[in-house]
């Protein structure tokens, strides 16, 4: 049989090298922008089922395998004939969670002859009774994902926390309604800036007795008036007295866990960087905990007494020392 190919990474606007997420957020754009409820240009629902096949494949990474083997040489509408050993070829469609409301590219009928001639027609699997025969299947609900917005500490620490999150919806006069909901919300302790924390089953509904989706929540930490935050390590200053970072001296430095001492070498350098191993953010299970990186900074008294200032003056004749010159 011949059919004619789809190029599954232009319906969905991505490069053949984009990641997964890259994937998910392009195809949550296209299928607001042609979602029926929405677009009523006559070809909406047609781009909208493709969309969805599209990501049926490439967001599950065997199908993703298996039609990445075909190579980059086709394109769209050309007439298609599947390599020899293609034969029989079954796979599971475990429908799309991230939709918009109303309805799904799989609820416009099946997928193309393309998408069958590849992966051996339509298997539907879902969580109620029937499923995985036939077309009888229970989708599951949508995935949503929100930011929240958390403290350094509560990262660092781990917390539980409230949250209220607002999300807009179509209600029953088509009209867009605001809604407001709360979450009760543990913070593992290390949670880095941009992680996304699950709440299963805290997603859209699901249809027939499908379960719900989950809900992610993605993390951004706010600014520290102290730490600064790069992956796992942390970066905090401390200021030096000029006699301790020429003698070398034992300083305190604060850290997310209370006050450590660093070993000053003798002729420590403004700027110079030293590593505290351990005192970063906590690793956990995703491994050895980071460091926090110590800046020295050389303080100059501003208003010094007349013994100061002799000292200073002495020390200006003896030394040898230019700085000008290194």
């Amino acid at each position: 049989m011949s059919v004619q190919f789809k190029d599954y990474y232009a319906l969905l606007k991505v490069p053949r090298t984009a990641t997964a997420d890259a994937i998910r957020k392009s195809y949550r754009k296209l299928v607001r922008q042609y979602h029926p409820d929405v677009n009523k240009n006559a070809d909406a629902e047609s781009k909208f089922k493709d969309i969805g096949e599209a990501y049926e494949v490439l967001s599950d990474s065997e199908k993703r395998k298996r039609y990445d083997r075909l190579g980059a040489d086709y394109r769209s509408g050309q007439e298609f004939r599947p390599p020899p050993g293609w034969e029989n070829m079954r796979h599971g469609f475990q429908g799309r969670p991230e939709s918009m409301g109303g309805f799904r590219p799989e609820d416009l009928g099946g997928f193309s002859d393309f998408f069958e001639t590849l992966f051996g027609g339509e298997q539907f699997h879902g969580a109620g009774p029937g499923a995985g025969a036939g077309h009888a299947w229970t989708p599951r609900g949508e995935d949503h994902e929100a930011a929240v917005t958390i403290d350094l500490a509560d990262s660092f620490h781990g917390a539980h926390k409230a949250i209220t999150l607002q999300s807009a919806a179509l209600g029953p006069d088509n009209r867009v309604q605001r809604r407001s909901r709360s979450y009760k919300v543990r913070i593992p302790s290390g949670t880095l800036d941009g992680e996304r924390i699950r709440l299963a089953g805290q997603g859209g509904p699901g249809r027939g007795g499908g379960p719900a989706g989950d809900l992610y929540l993605r993390v951004h930490i706010k600014p520290h008036p102290v730490f600064h935050l790069h992956g796992r390590e942390l970066e905090v200053s401390v200021k030096v007295a000029p006699w301790e970072a020429a003698l070398g001296a034992r300083v305190p430095v604060e850290t997310m866990e209370g006050k450590a001492f660093l070993n000053l070498p003798a002729g420590t350098q403004a700027g110079q960087r030293f590593r505290l191993r351990g005192k970063g953010m906590p690793g956990g299970s995703r491994g050895p905990a980071g460091d926090l990186m110590v800046i020295v900074q050389i303080a100059v008294p501003r208003h010094i007494n007349e013994k100061e200032k002799k000292l200073f003056e002495e020390l200006g004749r003896v030394s040898a020392f230019d700085p000008r010159k290194g």
